[in-house]
């Protein structure tokens, strides 16, 4: 009896219109407010490791053909997972789900040398779009371990990158996830301890944990390099920059992206009146315009700059028409795509994009 494989299909997010109460009502509800202007934070958007591994999965499908599967979100952001599905790319949780034989990338966040066993277990062919950032905290870990070190990795428990790093050495690695738990996490040696981090959190947070971890381990180690991400570090110097002067900030990002997320919280905590979080420019409440002068607009670093585009001409429509560029930092780093990608490509004579992304790093703190 013949047998049938089905293939998952996935429909893109729908954009479901919104009825909006009358610009005229808005402003009538703002008697008092003459001036009405836009902050647009920048740097902002794609970073160099989320576009390298959006145009990493872009080629994979121009050169191998659909289907192209992909372990987890290539990046965490709904609209762009879609925009890759439309074109045949396949997103599963787990290598199991892939075909065998098949063609898998790994998603920017990283994974564990488990997951690559079971990829090649499995007999895929596989390209690893980690962000290089990733991959260096990645060999910091394995790296320590080998020196005996214990790690306390600050991270959020459950994240694809926790999981990835915390895989490289998990008999001498610990999460912590947030301030209260550094007041109690338990090691062995407090004399041969090092701490590393995820790379998308909130800058602040992250130096809080080490304050109170260094409170109770005097002796605990900084990794070699900052960990936190040039582009997370970026943006969040950028709407702090913002805050103090903002009546609302409008994120743009996903809800599972941790830094876009960290965004609307660094906001709040530097001096915005309200700050919230949109996928897209139809989720903005025109509700939120009431009695507001100011409004700051950032994104995260997966989004894609046309989603910004569209929230700042929603505002628009609402006399928000000034528009200021605010600048706190000049990005240009660019990585080379996956090596798996550049063969490919050179074999097929399609050298025109070898790089990814541009982004910088931060001055030192």
């Amino acid at each position: 009896m013949a047998t049938s494989t089905s293939v998952p299909v996935s429909l893109p997010v729908p954009r479901i219109p919104r009825t909006r109460r009358p610009v005229q009502e808005i402003l009538a509800a703002s008697p008092l407010v003459t001036e009405r202007k836009v902050l647009l934070a920048a740097p902002r958007g794609y970073c160099a490791g989320v576009d390298r591994a959006v145009v990493a999965v872009e080629k994979a499908l121009e050169h191998y053909g659909p289907p192209v599967y992909v372990r987890k979100q290539i990046v965490h952001n709904v609209h762009v997972v879609s925009e890759l599905e439309s074109r045949g790319a396949i997103f599963v949780e787990e290598n199991e789900e892939v075909p065998e034989g098949a063609l898998v990338v790994f998603s920017a966040h990283g994974v564990s040398p488990a997951v690559v066993q079971s990829a090649a277990d499995r007999g895929l062919q596989t390209i690893d779009a980690t962000c290089p950032l990733v991959t260096k905290v990645h060999r910091e870990a394995v790296r320590f371990a080998k020196n005996d070190y214990e790690i306390l990795l600050i991270g959020h428990e459950g994240h694809e990158e926790v999981e990835g790093t915390y895989g490289e050495a998990p008999e001498v690695t610990t999460i912590v996830n947030n301030p209260e738990e550094a007041d109690t996490v338990q090691v062995k040696n407090p004399d041969k301890l090092i701490w590393l981090s995820q790379t998308t959190l909130s800058v602040d947070e992250t130096m809080e944990i080490v304050r109170r971890l260094r409170k109770r381990f005097p002796n605990l180690q900084d990794p070699p390099s900052d960990d936190i991400c040039y582009a997370t570090t970026n943006r969040q110097a950028a709407i702090k920059n913002i805050a103090p002067q903002a009546d609302l900030v409008i994120v743009v990002g996903s809800a599972n992206s941790s830094n876009s997320v960290r965004l609307v919280e660094v906001a709040l905590d530097h001096g915005a009146k309200a700050a919230y979080r949109v996928d897209f420019a139809n989720e903005v409440d025109e509700t939120w315009f009431e009695g507001v002068s100011t409004v700051g607009v950032t994104s995260g670093a997966s989004v894609p700059e046309v989603l910004v585009r569209e929230v700042v001409a929603l505002l628009a429509e609402y006399g928000f028409n000034d528009v200021a560029e605010v600048t706190t930092a000049e990005e240009d780093i660019i990585f080379s795509l996956p090596k798996e990608i550049r063969s490919k490509l050179k074999e097929s004579g399609d050298e025109e994009r070898t790089l990814g992304g541009r982004g910088p790093r931060p001055a030192s703190r």
